[in-house]
């Protein structure tokens, strides 16, 4: 069997540990694994790099991907999807095992359904997708974004500022959620619920007359005031899957809270920061399970199928079930932001 392996989207600390993962097992059933170099369009320009085990030793514990990543999309022309399944049938590809999130895999379920046998796995720093508990990079963007405002605590006490931190985040807030909670932020803002502002100065306010004298407001970038209509972007272009570049809500907060409140403020984006470095334990033995998983269903044929995180378990799940819908911050979660919030 000939398995080929890309990664789509967005790069995550993670992906490496995957890629051993599938290497090493499909080495032990006596298969040959090649690499798809920047993701859909390695593939659509036909281009497959064999994968041994001396190529992926010890690649676990190393943050990004050894295969290089795009976004692109090969369904945004007829032509790159047909060159896409042309060069799978030409190299005589068994089996492509697709690495990404709601884009890449959305993508991948197309080709399954114009005949090219996928098998996913499912990879988001933005931990949105469904039927998996924590998809790979998670972990690691959280702790890191926790890190981040937990340090500015410092600067913000020191000054006796407003400091906004921008986190990652275009309809779900996980990220933002957990580094609040585990950073200390005062205010957690988050897609799923649209914020009033004038509340968040009142935060400000109350704590000011307290003594406190400081506030950390943790953000997501597609984090929208009650009365807006339109997400705040970072510019107007559109990439290949249709998606707006969201930025720019930390610095419109910053500018407002400051106008309405006279404390001065500040802003901080983490942005790719948040996706970068090695990562943490949790998601290099994750990554590692999903890889093998993953090279267990390439043996069994199980296309159309992923590896996916059910508790402390690692299952079988279909693609199509994983991009169906976006998953969400839970409801009752939003209790926390604010029992732990403005103290």
């Amino acid at each position: 069997m000939k398995i080929a392996v890309l990664t789509g989207g967005g790069d995550a600390p993670g992906l490496n540990a995957v890629i051993q993962g599938i290497v090493t097992k499909a080495t032990e059933y006596g298969y040959e694994v090649f690499g798809v170099p920047k993701g859909y369009e390695g593939l659509i320009e036909g281009v497959f790099r064999p994968l041994r085990l001396e190529d992926v030793e010890d690649i676990y514990k190393i943050g990004g991907t050894i295969l290089k990543t795009s976004r692109t999309n090969p369904y945004k022309t007829a032509d790159d999807a047909k060159k896409a399944l042309d060069n799978v049938r030409k190299n005589k590809i068994d089996v492509l095992i697709a690495i990404g999130g709601e884009d890449t895999l959305g993508a991948a379920n197309k080709l399954l359904k114009d005949g090219m046998p996928v098998i996913g796995v499912p990879k988001t720093i933005d931990n949105d997708l469904s039927e998996t508990d924590y998809s790979i990079g998670f972990q690691t963007a959280a702790s890191i974004a926790a890190e981040s405002v937990e340090h500015l605590h410092t600067t913000a006490k020191s000054h006796e500022r407003v400091l906004v931190v921008e986190i990652m985040g275009r309809h779900a807030g996980w990220i933002t959620l957990y580094a609040g909670l585990a950073g200390g932020a005062h205010v957690i803002l988050l897609p799923e619920e649209p914020f009033d502002i004038e509340a968040i100065c009142e935060v400000v306010k109350k704590r000011d007359e307290r003594g406190k004298n400081y506030t950390i407001i943790a953000a997501s970038e597609g984090a929208k005031p009650k009365d807006a209509k339109d997400l705040i972007t970072a510019t107007a272009e559109l990439d290949e899957y249709g998606h707006i570049r969201l930025g720019g809500i930390g610095e419109v907060l910053a500018r407002e809270i400051e106008k309405r409140t006279g404390k001065e403020t500040r802003h901080v984006v983490l942005g790719h920061l948040q996706r970068s470095g090695a990562p943490i334990p949790f998601d290099r033995v994750l990554g590692l399970r999903l890889g093998v998983h993953a090279a267990k269903l390439a043996k069994e044929k199980k296309f159309g199928y992923a590896a996916s995180l059910s508790g402390t378990r690692i299952v079988t799940v279909k693609i199509d079930d994983l991009v169906k819908e976006l998953k969400t911050v839970d409801k009752d979660l939003f209790e926390l932001t604010e029992l732990f919030s403005a103290v």
